[in-house]
C-alpha cells in the first residue's frame, strides 16, 4: 500500500442552476488572451445534449481514454508507434468549428455610423480571423433546449438501445458542469510525447509545462473529457489547474468559490496509488466504480496514516482529509459519482447525481415517489455515471429520496420509516451538508504556503495593508 493525497471535488447536480457563474469567472481568470478565446476550462452544459466540443462522449470518434486489450491497458488512440506516425496528422484531432469559433461584435459600426434612417447594426466579427462571421455554434448553444435536434443527438441516449419520448410532457433536463478530472490514471499524460503533462506529487493535480510542451497536441484527442485545449498563438497545451496557487494559499478553486448555487465541495482523498491500475484494468466496465472505491482509503485508518507520513504526506495534509466532505460523500455515505467511468482514466471529480421531478404518468399517485418514477430515467443517469449499471444509480437515489422522507416526517411530527439504511442521525448529517452547509463545511482544505486555513485568510482579506489616518475607522 502507497498512499497519495488528492484533491478532489464533489458537485451536487441537484443544485445547479445553469447560471454559468463558475465558467464566466474560471474564463476571466484563466484564459482572458489571444489564442485562448475558444477555451471553457469550465463549462456548464444542458443535459441531453451534444455538449462542448460537440459531441465529446462518442469515443468511436474521438478514441479517448484508455480500453482493455488482452487484460491490459492501451490508449484508445494507438500504441506507441501509431501515435509518433500520427505526430504531425492526427485524425481525432477536434477542429475549432467542433468547440466554436470566438466572435465579438463591430461596436465601432454602431458609434461611427453616419445619419440614416435605419439603426446600424453591430455584426458579428471573428476574435481569430478578425473577418465577418455567421454564428452557427457555441460553448452553450444547446442551452435548456433538452427537446431539440441537439438533444436528440446526445451520445448517451443513443447507447440506451431503446427509444426515450422527448415529448413535451415528456422532457427531462439537467446541468452538467465540467471542468478536468484530475485523473488517477489521465490519458493525456501517458499520450503527451514530449512528457509536458504530469501529475503533481503533493496534491495530485494535472498540470502542464509550458516549458516543456511542443504543442504536439496527442493531449487533446487522448481525454476522453476533451478537457485539454490547444492554444494557437503560444502553440502550448493549456487546461484547467484546479487553480493550484489558491490552494497551495489554502483557498478553494475559483469555480468552488463563486458557485451561486453551492453545488461544489472541495477536500482531500487518501488512496492507495499500487490499487490504481487495478482499477483500472477491471474487466467490467459496470464494475469499475466499486474498484474506485477500493482505491479511496479511510483517512482515520491508523494504518493508513502511518503508510501515509511514510510517503511523506504533512500533517496538515492528513488533519484535513480526516474532515473531508467529499470523503463521506464519496465513500461514507455513496452519494457520488464518476462521470463516464468506463474510459479508465478514474476521474477525481464526482457527481451527485439529480433527483428530478416527478415522471406525468405517477404525479396523482404519490407524494416522494420511488427512483424509478423520476422524470430523468434511470438508465440515462446510468449512462454519464456508471457505465450503464442502473442498480448504482437506483441505490444512490434511493439514499437522497430517504434523506428527504426522514427530514419531511420529522418536520410534520411523524416518525421515520422502518428499513432504512442509516440511521435518523446519519440523514440529518446528509441533509446539512448537501442542503444547508456553510462555506467553511463544504470546503476542508489544508493550510496553505503561509501556515494559515483558508477562513483566517478570508478574514484578512481586505484588511491586510491599509490603516485609517489617525486610526478612527
Amino acid at each position: 500500500m502507497k498512499i497519495k493525497a488528492q484533491v478532489s471535488m464533489v458537485m451536487n447536480l441537484d443544485k445547479c442552476i445553469g447560471c454559468h457563474t463558475c465558467s464566466i469567472t474560471c474564463k476571466n481568470v484563466w484564459t482572458n488572451r489571444q489564442g485562448a478565446e475558444y477555451m471553457y476550462f469550465n463549462n456548464v452544459e444542458t443535459k441531453p445534449g451534444t455538449g462542448y466540443p460537440r459531441t465529446w462522449e462518442d469515443q468511436e470518434k474521438w478514441k479517448g481514454g484508455w480500453e482493455l486489450d488482452g487484460g491490459e491497458l492501451k490508449l484508445r488512440t494507438g500504441s506507441k508507434l501509431s501515435r509518433i506516425l500520427k505526430l504531425f496528422y492526427h485524425p481525432e484531432q477536434p477542429e475549432l468549428d467542433d468547440y466554436y469559433e470566438p466572435w465579438t461584435y463591430d461596436y465601432e459600426t454602431l458609434i461611427t455610423s453616419p445619419r440614416r434612417k435605419h439603426q446600424p447594426v453591430a455584426r458579428p466579427r471573428s476574435l481569430i480571423t478578425q473577418r465577418r462571421m455567421e454564428i452557427k455554434w457555441g460553448p452553450n448553444w444547446d442551452d435548456d433546449l433538452a427537446g431539440g435536434d441537439s438533444a436528440r443527438a446526445d451520445v448517451n441516449l443513443k447507447n440506451l438501445g431503446h427509444e426515450i419520448a422527448l415529448e413535451f410532457s415528456d422532457i427531462f433536463m439537467k446541468y452538467l458542469p465540467r471542468n478536468c478530472n484530475h485523473c488517477l490514471n489521465p490519458a493525456c499524460v501517458a499520450a503527451c510525447p514530449s512528457g509536458a503533462i504530469y501529475k503533481r506529487e503533493e496534491d495530485g493535480v494535472v498540470l502542464v509545462s509550458q516549458d516543456i510542451c511542443r504543442g504536439w497536441r496527442h493531449c487533446i484527442p487522448s481525454c476522453p473529457y476533451k478537457k485539454v485545449f490547444y492554444n494557437w498563438k503560444t502553440n502550448k497545451a493549456e487546461k484547467c489547474t484546479f487553480c493550484y496557487p489558491r490552494l497551495e494559499n489554502g483557498l478553494p478553486s475559483v469555480c468552488t468559490d463563486t458557485c451561486v448555487g453551492r453545488i461544489r465541495y472541495m477536500g482531500i482523498l487518501l488512496y492507495d496509488m499500487e490499487a490504481v491500475l487495478d482499477a483500472a484494468k477491471t474487466s467490467d466496465p459496470k464494475m469499475i466504480y466499486l474498484h474506485m472505491l477500493d482505491v479511496i482509503k479511510d483517512p482515520n485508518d491508523p494504518a493508513v496514516i502511518e503508510e501515509a507520513r511514510k510517503s511523506g504526506i504533512s500533517e496538515a495534509v492528513l488533519d484535513a482529509a480526516k474532515i473531508s466532505p467529499v470523503y463521506q460523500i464519496i465513500r461514507g455515505w455513496r452519494l457520488a459519482l464518476p462521470l463516464h467511468p468506463e474510459f479508465r482514466t478514474l476521474p477525481m471529480v464526482w457527481y451527485i447525481p439529480p433527483l428530478s421531478p416527478i415522471a406525468k404518468n405517477f404525479e396523482d399517485k404519490v407524494y416522494l415517489p420511488n427512483s424509478e418514477a423520476m422524470r430523468i430515467p434511470v438508465a440515462y443517469l446510468a449512462e454519464l455515471f456508471t457505465a450503464g449499471n442502473t442498480q448504482i444509480i437506483m441505490q444512490v437515489l434511493q439514499r437522497l429520496l430517504d434523506m428527504r422522507t426522514v427530514m419531511r416526517r420529522k418536520e410534520v411530527g411523524e416518525s421515520a420509516p422502518q428499513g432504512l439504511e442509516f440511521d435518523t442521525y446519519e440523514y440529518e448529517k446528509m441533509y446539512k451538508l448537501l442542503g444547508i452547509a456553510k462555506y467553511s463545511e463544504r470546503i476542508k482544505l489544508p493550510a496553505g504556503l503561509q501556515g494559515k486555513t483558508h477562513e483566517q485568510l478570508r478574514e484578512l482579506q481586505g484588511s491586510t495593508g491599509y490603516v485609517c489616518p489617525g486610526g478612527y475607522c
